[in-house]
């Protein structure tokens, strides 16, 4: 040590402080890095990418790496500032021990620490780069990480721990894929991130909780005189008509209105045979079926119309594919009442809103904020039939929850018209 300069000596040692460093920082960037982004990255060809990918695969390789560095690194600068102070002050025992002392903070604030909060904060930043030289380094490093690992894989084996490669990778359930979602949700645009999270919802909800209710159907009954088939066939709201003999749940067929409307302009006298002779086959399905499982068999089936029935095969009500489409991404514009209806109600300027009876209750919570609950009846009259287990007699007021409901209208068993109002803050 007297042949080495003073400076060449220091130097050496600030050499291995920042070696230390940049092993801590890039460690903990890699470790902190967003894979989703540097997946993308590499798919769109980023050679860094690619190489920080091909290090994340060897995490185990790597952590040795960096251990095996940083013990080296801070083992030979410690040796050195003892060699310095030895050489400067001689054996100097309050000397040796203060240096020391001095070092090992220093390298815990500089080259632990310090970089490591760096690394947290900055990683997608950091990793990037540090891996062009973290590759080389680990490839030429193998064969002491493979003498390091003969003593460790036999002390794991040992403590009976699994070796590297005998778990698979930790994949993203639905529910951890939602938070990721909500969490990262700035980086998204609001639409977008509305539509990604209705197709998680697709398979909590059935499509008893999104179809049009068995009484809302409009549907033909090919029991009435033709006169007044004809008559509803040219004033009917949808493309296809659910056709039925006499009672709904008589299902014949499905009449495309198209087609039935070319058969009005024919001379001929037309019967009930001429529109019998126009229906398709129908496509039924379970109430509980789930929205995602029912886009999944229109698709299969290539359909766009399902008749839903009960368990004892009783239909109650119709769901198409744009209802399931709607459940994603939105209503469309339209012209049918319902749909009408659907966008008309909101909270007026004294905090009320009327609305019928046969609202959904899924259209009430998303429209007016309100947490009516979705497990048992679907509308407002049934989950209030249900709460006074009674039909009352209007007007009578009740509170659920924090909304006072205010029942204005009963007529034919049911409640037909309701007021609520806006629950406090």
């Amino acid at each position: 040590m007297d042949t080495v300069p003073l400076w060449a000596q220091f130097a050496a040692l600030a050499f291995l402080i920042l070696a230390s460093a940049f092993f801590a920082m890039a460690e903990t960037a890699l470790m902190a890095a967003n894979r989703f982004r540097l997946r993308h990255q590499a798919k769109r060809g980023s050679k860094q990418a690619i190489a920080t990918l091909w290090l994340l695969q060897r995490t185990e390789l790597l952590l040795s790496l960096v251990l095996i560095a940083n013990t080296l690194i801070n083992a030979m600068a410690i040796a050195l500032v003892t060699a310095i102070a030895i050489t400067q002050f001689g054996f100097e025992e309050h000397v040796i021990l203060i240096s020391t002392g001095l070092v090992v903070f220093i390298l815990i604030v500089l080259a632990e620490i310090s970089p490591k909060i760096i690394g947290a904060r900055y990683a997608d930043k950091i990793v990037l780069p540090a891996s062009l030289v973290l590759r080389p380094l680990l490839s030429a490093a193998k064969p002491l990480i493979w003498f390091v690992h003969l003593f460790v894989n036999t002390l794991l084996r040992l403590v009976r721990v699994k070796p590297a490669g005998t778990e698979q990778e930790a994949r993203l359930s639905p529910d951890e894929l939602r938070s990721v979602l909500i969490e990262n949700g700035s980086f998204i645009p609001q639409k977008h991130k509305s539509i990604l999270m209705n197709l998680f919802d697709l398979d909590t909800i059935s499509v008893e909780d999104i179809m049009t209710p068995r009484a809302h159907i409009e549907a033909l009954n090919l029991a009435v005189p033709v006169e007044d088939i004809k008559a509803q066939l040219t004033t009917c709201y949808h493309n296809k008509l659910p056709v039925y003999d006499g009672e709904i749940n008589q299902i014949a067929g499905i009449l495309h209105v198209r087609k039935a409307v070319a058969l009005l302009n024919e001379e001929d006298e037309l019967t009930v045979d001429h529109f019998r002779a126009l229906l398709s086959e129908p496509y039924f399905m379970p109430q509980d079926t789930a929205a995602f499982a029912a886009l999944q068999n229109f698709q299969e089936n290539k359909e766009r119309l399902a008749i839903i029935v009960d368990e004892y095969g009783e239909v109650q009500g119709l769901v198409t594919l744009d209802d399931i489409i709607e459940e994603m991404i939105g209503e469309f514009t339209t012209s049918t009442p319902s749909a009408t209806r659907a966008d008309s109600f909101g909270w007026d300027a004294k905090g009320e809103c009327l609305l019928e009876g046969s609202t959904p209750l899924r259209d009430i919570n998303k429209r007016l904020g309100l947490n009516f609950p979705l497990d048992g009846p679907k509308t407002l009259n049934g989950m209030l039939l249900e709460l006074l287990q009674d039909i009352p007699e209007a007007p009578i007021s009740v509170k659920f929850g924090q909304c006072i409901i205010e029942v204005v209208q009963v007529h034919d068993q049911a409640i037909k018209v309701v007021k609520l109002r806006r629950p406090s803050a």
